[in-house]
């Protein structure tokens, strides 16, 4: 089996399509159709299902790309491992941050990069399903991120520290003037919180859930923090999520968590890395300079 016949194949399986793979490979269409029959051929199996839109994958060629991508992530962490001890360990470390904790990433980063003058950086700032996925794929070596229980059979988790998540809202809010405040007046409420794969946001239905309630009514969904669009919240009566760290700063002027048991989440904050992968000793040294420098919240 020819290695490039095996990327044509990854190349057509992700994009769905000869002529984007051959744009995205740099290589002629008639190339990758024939790397591609070539491969069928080799493993008598039929890979793809040929339509008028585009290449299908066939039930087989589903469980041969997910078992390809795999092979091929392992002949990239093998590249990289033999380029750090070439360069004498010095490369390239690729980290996933959430907005909340930049300054964080930021002030740990600076100390790493003046221990390592060579080395170089490539930070992806988003939210832990944006993250998570670039994790997956090979994209990052590691992320800051909100700690899953039960952790993914693929990632492994490092606890750095807490920073619970609660329900805010205006001061002034009508929900700080019941007298009896429960979790069903929230659900009332007009919500601003991020997609449903982000951590909080699945931790946040699972809890409505789990008392009878229906999910949040959610006005407006976020592609960053909730935080960050804190304006619309103070300007008007719709609730959203924080972190206590968040909390703290000078913007939550005119915020306040809702006081209600039902209304807060513990979280804790760590480290994330695809299990079995490859860190170099760039990676490693940073990770312990994350847990050596984490914040006092």
């Amino acid at each position: 089996m020819r290695l490039e016949d095996l990327n044509y194949f990854l190349a057509v399986a992700e994009t769905g399509h000869v002529g984007r793979a051959s744009e995205q490979l740099g290589q002629t269409q008639p190339a990758l159709t024939k790397g591609v029959q070539r491969l069928e051929r080799e493993l008598n199996l039929q890979l793809f299902e040929r339509t008028p839109k585009g290449m299908v994958l066939t039930t087989v060629g589903q469980a041969f790309f997910e078992r390809a991508r795999e092979v091929r992530f392992a002949m990239d962490q093998a590249v990289r491992e033999a380029n750090d001890l070439h360069l004498g360990k010095v490369g390239m470390l690729r980290v996933g941050v959430p907005p909340n904790y930049a300054d964080y990433f930021g002030t740990t980063c600076a100390l790493l990069l003046q221990q390592r003058p060579a080395a170089r950086v490539q930070v992806t700032i988003g939210l832990n399903d944006r993250l998570f996925a670039a994790l997956r794929v090979g994209d990052l070596d590691l992320c800051i991120s909100a700690q899953q229980t039960p952790s993914a059979p693929d990632f492994d988790q490092q606890a750095l520290f807490s920073d619970n998540l609660h329900v805010i809202a205006r001061e002034g809010h009508p929900l700080f003037l019941k007298p009896r405040l429960q979790l069903a007046d929230l659900a009332q409420a007009a919500w601003l919180l991020p997609g449903r794969k982000v951590v909080a946001r699945r931790t946040i239905d699972a809890r409505f859930t789990e008392n009878g309630l229906p999910p949040p009514n959610v006005v407006v969904e976020s592609s960053s923090t909730s935080f960050s669009m804190v304006s619309m919240v103070r300007a008007t009566d719709m609730l959203t999520v924080a972190t206590e760290s968040s909390m703290k700063r000078p913007e939550s002027r005119g915020l306040r968590a809702i006081p209600l048991r039902e209304a807060s989440w513990p979280r804790r904050m760590g480290i994330t890395t695809r299990r079995g992968s490859y860190l170099s000793p760039l990676a490693l040294r940073f990770i312990e300079m994350l847990h050596q420098n984490k914040p006092a919240l």
